[in-house]
């Protein structure tokens, strides 16, 4: 069991004027990344916004920093408690309608938050789960991100080309929103209950809350072309010890995740209207049938 340090001890939360999004940004130890993520989203914001930074740790100056910046609510745990906890934590303060996870090695570009709300408007029902759509700097065979290098830290960051080139290469809006920037309504957000915290410190939580919206009925899972963010990447992730979230979803949902993000989210692929319900062909069954007897033996 966790001890008393585990705990959340303290928080401030601010009323504000109605919010739009209520943005939730966990981060551990990662100050410099976190500073560059908040001005971008104070400088290319069109809407109100919350602002809730959960602070694992924050011994690098992060928990000094946030709590003098009085536009940032925040919770905060002396020690890290991950990603799921922390946004569940952030949620507990969260006054808007709509909850948007960002991470904290992102910088938003301009008319991001404006491209996201007016699909919702579009939309005209809470049923949904959209993406924005990120840049990076790696190819990492993702087929729902734009490949280009703005640099890979906040040193090596070319902010300036990034703003005047980040809307010239065409991306249409895709299926299979899963990953952050995404956003939901915060009455699906509570009907699943958040992020999974079985899958502490994170890893295979963005496809199993994906998951938990499809089994509740979500199937419009949109990522939208011109809402773009730039993503550093995997700033946190190499510092943890990985969870085994690859099985925990297998054990969970008798599927391994690719399935579900390929043959059910068709993750990537052009979007076409809402998602139907999956035909698996026999190899499909016959991998995911040994996907689980692997994991049985393994747990």
């Amino acid at each position: 069991m966790h001890d008393q340090n585990f705990l959340i001890r303290e928080s401030r939360s601010v009323t504000l004027n109605k919010p739009v999004f209520s943005v939730f940004i966990p981060t551990w130890n990662n100050l410099s990344y976190l500073k560059l993520c908040i001005d971008g989203l104070r400088k290319h914001s069109t809407l109100p916004l919350e602002i809730i930074v959960h602070i694992n740790e924050g011994t690098d100056g992060t928990a000094a920093w946030v709590k003098s910046q009085t536009d940032l609510n925040f919770t905060f745990s002396q020690e890290n408690i991950g990603v799921c906890y922390a946004l569940n934590q952030c949620r507990t303060l969260a006054q808007g309608d709509y909850f948007l996870y960002l991470n904290d090695d992102m910088y938003v570009c301009p008319g991001w938050d404006q491209y996201l709300f007016n699909e919702i408007k579009a939309i005209g029902h809470d049923a949904f789960f959209l993406s924005a759509t990120a840049i990076e700097p790696v190819n990492t065979d993702n087929n729902c991100v734009i490949v280009l290098n703005f640099g890979t830290d906040p040193d090596s960051f070319r902010q300036e080309n990034l703003l005047k080139e980040f809307r010239d290469p065409v991306k249409k809006d895709w299926q299979g929103s899963t990953w952050p920037p995404n956003v939901v309504h915060k009455k699906t957000w509570d009907l699943v209950g958040g992020y999974s915290i079985e899958y502490s410190p994170g890893l295979y939580s963005d496809p199993d809350f994906s998951m938990k919206l499809w089994k509740a009925g979500i199937r419009l899972f949109k990522g939208v072309g011109n809402s773009r963010v730039y993503h550093f990447g995997g700033k946190s992730t190499k510092r943890i010890v990985i969870n085994k979230g690859y099985y925990t979803f297998i054990s969970k949902w008798g599927m391994t995740s690719g399935t579900f993000t390929k043959k059910i989210l068709r993750s990537g692929e052009p979007f076409d209207g809402i998602l139907n319900e999956p035909v698996f062909s026999f190899s499909v069954k016959a991998k995911n049938w040994f996907k689980r007897l692997l994991t049985f033996l393994k747990t």
